[in-house]
C-alpha cells in the first residue's frame, strides 16, 4: 500500500473556516482525495458521515431532517450534488439557535454545484477549492515525479509511469463516459474528448472559439458552452486578461490551461519524462504548473495574465491585499529581465516581480525583480502574503 501523504494546509482551512460558518463545501475534482481528507476531519471530530454514492447512506437521508435533525458536532456529506434537494434542508438546521451541528459537504464535477449551495446557503458556507497533491505536501524531491504525473493521488502514487498513465487514461474515459452524465451534462463524451485533446494543444494560449470551433466543425457558441462545463468541472482553468487604461491595444480572450499536468501530458500522448523533455509544449507545461502552484497560496479570485498585440505581456498578474505582483515562468537555467517584463511593470505599476524557474538557486536581478527557485516558491508567496497583509 502507497504511503499516505498528509494535507495539512487544506485541513487547516477546513478548521478555520468552520470559526466563522456553520456550512463548509470542500470543491474539487473526483479522485482528487477529498474523501481520504473528509475521513480524516470525521475521525478527528468523531463526525457522522455520509456518502451519498452509498445506497444505505441515500436511504438514510431520504427523511434528511429526521436524520441530521438530532444530530451534534459534525456531520459529513460526500457527494453532495447528487441530492441538492438537501441545501434547503441544511440552511433551516444551520439556522438554528443555539447551533447544534456544523456540515462538511464534499462536492465533484458539478457545473451547477456552486450556483446550488450559494442559493441556498448564502451567508452560511464557505467554499474551499481543493485539488491534487501540490509540492509543499509531496517535497522537492518528487518535482519532476509531480509534474510529470500530475496531482491526483492514485497517478502520483501508482507503482510505476506506466500504471501512472493507465489509470490516468481511465480516468479520463470515466469521467467523461460516466461522471459528467450522472451530474446532469447532456453532451456526448465523444464531443467533450475532442474538446479537451484541443485544448491540451492550446494549453497557455489565448483562447479562440472560432478558431476551435472550425477545427472541431462546432459553432463558436457551442464549443464556448463546452469549456464552461470542463471548467465547471475543475479540469480547465480559464485565466482571464487583465485590462489597463493606456494607449495600447490589449488582448481580451482568456487563456486555457489544463489544471493537472499529469492530465495534459496524458492527453497529448507524451509517454515519458524524457519526451517532454524534447516537447514543444514543455515550456506551456512548466507554465501551467508554476501557476497552479503560484495560485494555491494567493488564491484564483484576483489573478490574470497580461497581453498586448504589440507583444509586451505577462503570464500571471496577482492582486494581494490591493498590490500588484507580476509572474513570469521560465523552463531555463538563467531567466533575465526581458524588454516586455520591463514594459509590463512600466505599465502595470507593479510592486515587485517573480521569475519561477526549475534551478536551485534564487537571486534579485533589480530593485523589482527577482528569480525564485521553485523550491522557493511557497515560503517566498507565504512570506508575501503576511508582510503585505
Amino acid at each position: 500500500m502507497p504511503k499516505l501523504i498528509e494535507r495539512p494546509g487544506i485541513l487547516a482551512r477546513i478548521e478555520s473556516a468552520f470559526r466563522s460558518n456553520p456550512v463548509v463545501l470542500l470543491l474539487g475534482p473526483r479522485q482528487c482525495g477529498k474523501t481520504t481528507l473528509a475521513r480524516q476531519f470525521a475521525s478527528k471530530h468523531n463526525a457522522e458521515y455520509f456518502d451519498l454514492e452509498s445506497p444505505t447512506d441515500w436511504a438514510r437521508l431520504a427523511q434528511p431532517m429526521i436524520t441530521l435533525g438530532p444530530l451534534r458536532g459534525w456531520a459529513v456529506i460526500d457527494e453532495a450534488q447528487l441530492k441538492p434537494e438537501l441545501f434547503p434542508v441544511l440552511r433551516v438546521l444551520v439556522d438554528r439557535e443555539p447551533l447544534p451541528a456544523r456540515f462538511l459537504l464534499l462536492g465533484s464535477a458539478s457545473p451547477d454545484l456552486t450556483t446550488a449551495v450559494s442559493e441556498s446557503l448564502a451567508g452560511r458556507v464557505a467554499l474551499i477549492p481543493m485539488s491534487g497533491f501540490d509540492l509543499s505536501e509531496v517535497g522537492l524531491g518528487a518535482l519532476r515525479k509531480l509534474w510529470w504525473r500530475g496531482g491526483f493521488p492514485r497517478s502520483f502514487l501508482a507503482r510505476s509511469d506506466q500504471e501512472s498513465r493507465q489509470w490516468r487514461a481511465d480516468f479520463i474515459q470515466t469521467f467523461l463516459e460516466r461522471d459528467l452524465r450522472r451530474f446532469g451534462v447532456q453532451v456526448t463524451p465523444l464531443a467533450l474528448r475532442r474538446l479537451w485533446t484541443m485544448l491540451a494543444h492550446y494549453h497557455g494560449q489565448i483562447w479562440n472559439a472560432s478558431e476551435i470551433g472550425r477545427s472541431l466543425g462546432e459553432a463558436h457558441t457551442t464549443v464556448k458552452r463546452h469549456l464552461d462545463i470542463l471548467c465547471g468541472a475543475f479540469v480547465v482553468r480559464q485565466l482571464p486578461p487583465w485590462f489597463e487604461n493606456i494607449a495600447k491595444r490589449q488582448v481580451k480572450s482568456p487563456k486555457v490551461y489544463l489544471r493537472d499536468t499529469g492530465l495534459l501530458h496524458e492527453l497529448l500522448g507524451i509517454p515519458s519524462f524524457a519526451a517532454l523533455e524534447a516537447h514543444p509544449k514543455l515550456g506551456a507545461s512548466w507554465e501551467g504548473f508554476v501557476l497552479e502552484e503560484v495560485l494555491r497560496v494567493t488564491g484564483d479570485r484576483d489573478a490574470y495574465f497580461w497581453n498586448t498585440q504589440g507583444g509586451a505581456e505577462l503570464d500571471l498578474l496577482v492582486f494581494v491585499h490591493g498590490q500588484r505582483f507580476g509572474f513570469e515562468f521560465k523552463y531555463a537555467d538563467a531567466p533575465t529581465v526581458t524588454k516586455s517584463l520591463t514594459v509590463a511593470r512600466e505599465d502595470l505599476q507593479l510592486k515587485r516581480v517573480f521569475i519561477v524557474y526549475p534551478g536551485e538557486k534564487s537571486y534579485t536581478l533589480n530593485d523589482w525583480a527577482e528569480v525564485v527557485a521553485i523550491g522557493d516558491l511557497r515560503p517566498r508567496l507565504e512570506r508575501l502574503v503576511r508582510a503585505t497583509g
